[in-house]
């Protein structure tokens, strides 16, 4: 695909390609899908999947027209129940927007081209819920390029390798802690090798860890303000990105090691960082901040429209990721609670710790 347009100006968001970077849409609706504007986005734009949420689903229902017809067949159905009628509405956009994404999963050999419906939030602590959950969903989603999300707590990474060596692909979601992202990918891994033994095709199975952005730097922002000094001023808009590439540095390390490539040989494919939550929440920061400064080989971002708006409009494709990250380490943390600064109750990504660089 070209990163061209008919009057010669450059795409920033195709060229983010040349970069090794996927963007996703964090948003669907089915005006979305049956306008055509999908299929533009991912011709025009290089768009290669889309990220759905129950809060997402909720805005396009109650927000627009898109659904009154749906809405009045599904009230003459006295007996169902409120979460019936939901996924009977969601479910027909993830089939359709995964028909519209087909070509692209084809296209990039499964690397690419999904769709994600997220399990019940009422189950995030519920392990064998959301593995009978996500069974179910993948089952009468029924298309090859969806993908179920399921959160990153604690009940999650039994769920996710039971439900990779099952061939479920799954979007990891809700992580924000580098400790929790290992967790997560080493499950990953867990579930392939569950596969494998099993005689199962590790080939056609697909994850990605989600990794949220701006949501750390709206809680610590908050926390470096009532502090009120020039060193901790200095360090707002900037932990959330440092997190990031740590957790990206651990990601080139798990994916090297003589295990993984092991299975790599089998045809198995890296579970890639997703970055979410990429919407700049303060005004202050450019909108594109975290795009910009998260651009590297086999990530993901899935941005808002908004965002994919601003990024196409005035966004600087570049290999950032590359740039090191402050270390941030436990030690660091630890050995620095006696000072002003360092008095934050911090989230549990201020505790990741860089590993050594690797070739990748």
């Amino acid at each position: 695909m070209s990163s061209v347009t008919k009057t010669n100006v450059i795409n920033p968001l195709v060229e983010l390609n040349k970069h090794g970077q996927s963007i996703w849409f964090d948003y669907i609706r089915r005006s979305l899908i049956t306008s055509g504007e999908l299929k533009r986005l991912i011709d025009e734009d290089g768009l290669k999947g889309v990220t759905s949420n129950p809060a997402i689903f909720e805005k396009a229902i109650t927000g627009s027209s898109d659904y009154a017809g749906a809405l009045d067949e599904l009230r003459q159905q006295a007996d169902l129940t409120v979460m019936q009628a939901y996924e009977s509405l969601a479910i027909r956009d993830i089939q359709d927007a995964a028909e519209v994404l087909r070509p692209v999963y084809e296209e990039t050999n499964r690397r690419d081209g999904y769709v994600s419906l997220e399990v019940s939030p009422f189950l995030a602590n519920d392990t064998e819920g959301m593995i009978a959950e996500a069974r179910r969903l993948w089952k009468t989603v029924s298309r090859p390029n969806v993908m179920i999300k399921v959160p990153g707590t604690s009940a999650g990474p039994p769920a996710i390798e039971q439900l990779i060596s099952e061939g479920i692909n799954i979007n990891v979601t809700l992580l924000f802690s580098c400790d929790v992202y290992e967790n997560v990918a080493r499950a990953y891994i867990a579930g392939l090798r569950k596969r494998a033994a099993e005689g199962g095709d590790v080939g056609h199975v697909a994850s990605v860890a989600s990794f949220f952005v701006s949501r750390i730097d709206a809680v610590v922002d908050r926390k470096l303000e009532a502090l009120r000094s020039d060193e901790a001023d200095a360090l707002r808009g900037k932990v959330a990105i440092a997190n990031a590439k740590v957790a990206y540095q651990l990601y080139r390390e798990i994916f090297a090691d003589d295990g993984w490539r092991d299975l790599a040989s089998s045809g198995a494919q890296t579970q890639r960082l997703l970055w979410a939550s990429t919407g700049t929440k303060n005004p202050a920061y450019k909108d594109v901040l975290y795009v910009n400064e998260l651009i590297g080989r086999d990530t993901v971002n899935t941005v808002p429209p908004t965002t994919l708006d601003a990024f196409r409009d005035h966004g600087t494709p570049g290999a950032t990721l590359a740039a090191r990250a402050t270390p941030l380490r436990r030690s660091h943390v630890s050995a620095s609670r006696s000072t002003k600064s360092q008095r934050i109750s911090s989230p549990r990504a201020w505790r990741c710790s860089p590993r050594p660089s690797t070739s990748f």
